[in-house]
């Protein structure tokens, strides 16, 4: 099975410069058992998450359908914080929370206390990190994120009262298409329990780790890996449309039910580039649809890592 791929769109200036992440939260975890709570709940592993590093994780539902996603850096050995979409926090707070049960972990909404920002090009650059690293002081913590076509991309999360980060601001738009570009899912409220893990290939992305144990919908997880059932892969597109999350797609040669959904879309500079799951029967074949059928066509374009493309991989 093949697919046919164009490169990224790509502008004369890239993106460089600041964005307020207003569609972000964080959710605070403290006490002696903060790390190893979590370590039982998520997709990665959180109990060996070393301060100076950042991980990503998912949250999953008994029936391993991917509840939030999360962002996660551990800044002392007794507080793990974890950025997921502002959307969806208060249900995953709540049902986090439901379990802690005897554990020493604290579970808390910290959004109030940060205000948190997306860095792009040299700001992010500028950090001196590397993807996959972190770095926490006074309160003021700083993530580096994967870079997307060149382009470094780092998340700050800072005192809610600090001024803004002395940076150009980001064209609109530019933050949340770099995030696409990327291919890292976010779960939001649209899309809660609508993917598997590997649907939105959150395993090739360092979101799953497949010896760490047990979490809540780990079988479901291990099994769509290990005996060949998962169907479904995350493919990027670009769209002469704007498009939403939770917005499903078509393929005309099958047009009684949908193909996939959108997972992340963003619109920049007359681009529109989406994120989306998709029935890998349907790729490769004709153009798959925004909507219904006959909706706008999606144009495959480049991820930056390999999607294995076999139903049984």
């Amino acid at each position: 099975m093949t697919l046919a791929l164009h490169a990224l769109p790509r502008t004369e200036t890239p993106p460089q410069g600041v964005s307020r992440l207003d569609e972000w939260g964080v959710i605070r975890a403290t006490g002696p058992d903060a790390a190893a709570f979590l370590h039982g709940q998520l997709t990665n592993d959180i109990e060996h998450l070393e301060t100076g590093v950042a991980r990503l994780a998912g949250y999953c539902s008994a029936k391993g359908r991917l509840l939030a996603s999360f962002v996660v850096w551990r800044p002392a050995p007794d507080e793990v914080l974890l950025a997921c979409s502002a959307d969806l926090l208060p249900a995953t707070l709540k049902r986090l929370s439901m379990f802690v049960l005897r554990a020493k972990c604290r579970l808390s909404d910290a959004s109030g206390d940060f205000a948190l920002y997306g860095l792009a090009g040299a700001p992010a650059a500028a950090t001196g990190l590397r993807p996959g690293e972190s770095r926490s002081d006074a309160g003021r913590h700083t993530i580096r994120l994967a870079d997307v076509d060149g382009v470094a991309r780092a998340m700050l999360a800072q005192p809610a009262g600090d001024a803004p980060p002395a940076y150009p601001p980001l064209e609109a738009g530019s933050w949340q298409w770099l995030e696409a570009a990327s291919g890292v899912p976010r779960i939001v409220a649209a899309t809660s329990e609508q993917f598997v893990p590997q649907m939105v290939n959150l395993e090739l992305v360092g979101g799953v780790n497949f010896q760490k144990g047990c979490y809540p919908g780990q079988e479901v997880v291990a099994r769509s890996q290990y005996r060949g059932t998962l169907k479904r892969r995350a493919f990027l597109f670009t769209l002469p449309v704007p498009a939403r999350p939770g917005q499903e797609l078509f393929d005309a040669a099958d047009p009684g039910q949908p193909a996939g959904m959108v997972v992340n879309a963003a619109s920049w500079r007359g681009s529109t580039l989406v994120l989306a799951e998709v029935k890998l029967a349907a790729v490769g074949q004709e153009p798959l649809r925004l909507g219904s059928a006959d909706g706008p066509a999606l144009d495959p374009v480049a991820l930056p890592y390999e999607v294995p493309m076999e139903a049984n991989a």
